[in-house]
């Protein structure tokens, strides 16, 4: 299949490079935007429970653990990412659209862990060939992402409307037509710029047994988790407290807000705080955000807390992002995007998800104070980061 993918690209593609990675990150966030504060309420609507909904969540970040090495090292060894990609989004909608005949809790399972899989998988690939391209151009990479999370914005505002005007059943056709969106953007892409391609696949042991790379694995697997509840329970709870539809997809679309101003201004903070403090901000953030979220459902804290997404993902993204494109080496530099995505963004929120249904059960608001004790983990880990590390590659 790979070989015909070459006769259905435009020979010059009507867009700059920079564009057709925006594209790309539009798309994938449009989708994002409906699936992440809305499947939940989906899932709902076929029965399932608190504890059943955050095992199934948690199932598809799992599926991360297992898919993205794997496709970052099929990456690494080809030297090629955008192949791959259209053929991890072909699949990602053949999975999905499985979802309209699951109606019981073992089906729903199955389908997670496919969907998570493939689906997952994208997104590091798209990071990785996202910052090798900055880098060799010299593109401002923030500027690039910014455009997946004003998308997320509108889905997440149109998907609160969604949810006034119409059943629940309503939501998997906007994600589908994401998932559309997002395999006819993966034909535009850039391939691999060739200086970055060139050194063929290196072992991942070695990137493993990095002492400064095991720091910001744990740096950013533990700021990751702390939004375990967050990101399963949110909109549930705000709901409960009696927030509409609209209030709540507002919540959200203002999280992401606070997100793209950080990413306007990346080149500058990125130059002034480097990636470790980036991390070691979106730590901070955590600490205050979740103790807030967990002591008021009140309408103002939670306007203000929201603002703080802007540190608890943006900065830690940044950070992370700016991290492996300048500590990891060319020839694992899929795999080391692949590694955090899998157990930074993947293992640690499944487990986090995992247990936030029971703990949400159980304490309700309270469980995201479990969240801001993650976050002080987190944080310690990047203070060790920011004083070992000199801000070069890694000697593997």
């Amino acid at each position: 299949m790979s070989t015909l993918l070459p006769l259905l690209l435009p020979p010059r593609p009507f867009l700059p490079v920079g564009g057709r990675l925006a594209a790309f990150y539009a798309a994938y966030f449009f989708a994002v935007g409906i699936h992440l504060p809305f499947w939940p309420l989906w899932l709902e609507s076929r029965g399932m429970s608190a504890t059943e909904i955050g095992v199934l969540l948690a199932a598809s970040l799992w599926a991360r653990v297992f898919a993205n090495p794997l496709a970052g090292h099929i990456a690494d060894s080809r030297g090629r990412r955008k192949g791959l990609m259209i053929i991890l989004a072909g699949l990602s909608i053949a999975v999905f659209i499985l979802f309209a005949v699951a109606r019981s809790f073992w089906p729903l399972l199955v389908l997670c862990v496919l969907f998570g899989g493939v689906f997952s998988a994208l997104m590091p690939l798209g990071e990785n060939l996202a910052m090798l391209t900055a880098y060799a151009r010299r593109l401002d990479y923030g500027r690039i992402r910014l455009w997946g999370s004003l998308t997320f914005i509108v889905a997440s505002i149109a998907g609160g409307r969604l949810l006034v005007e119409s059943p629940p059943s309503a939501i998997p056709w906007a994600i589908l037509a994401g998932l559309l969106a997002t395999f006819a953007a993966c034909f535009l892409l850039p391939e691999v710029p060739e200086r970055a391609a060139g050194e063929g696949v290196r072992p991942l042991r070695g990137l493993l047994s990095d002492a400064n790379f095991r720091l910001f694995l744990v740096a950013g697997s533990l700021i990751h988790a702390s939004h375990g509840v967050y990101y399963g329970f949110a909109t549930l709870h705000w709901r409960q407290a009696g927030l509409g539809s609209d209030l709540i997809g507002g919540l959200w679309a203002e999280a992401v807000v606070a997100e793209i101003v950080l990413f306007a201004f990346s080149g500058a903070v990125v130059s002034r705080l480097g990636p470790a403090g980036l991390l070691m901000l979106g730590a901070a953030g955590a600490v205050v955000r979740w103790t807030a979220l967990g002591l008021s459902s009140a309408v103002p804290v939670l306007v203000v807390e929201q603002t703080l997404h802007a540190l608890t993902f943006g900065a830690t993204h940044l950070g992370a992002m700016h991290f492996i494109a300048r500590a990891a080496p060319p020839g694992v530099s899929a795999q080391a995007q692949a590694l955090y995505s899998s157990i930074g963004m993947g293992a640690s929120l499944g487990i986090a998800m995992l247990v936030s249904g029971g703990l949400y059960d159980r304490l309700g608001g309270y469980a995201f104070l479990a969240c801001t004790v993650l976050a002080l983990g987190g944080f310690v880990a990047c203070v060790f980061l920011f004083r070992r590390w000199n801000g070069g590659r890694l000697e593997l």
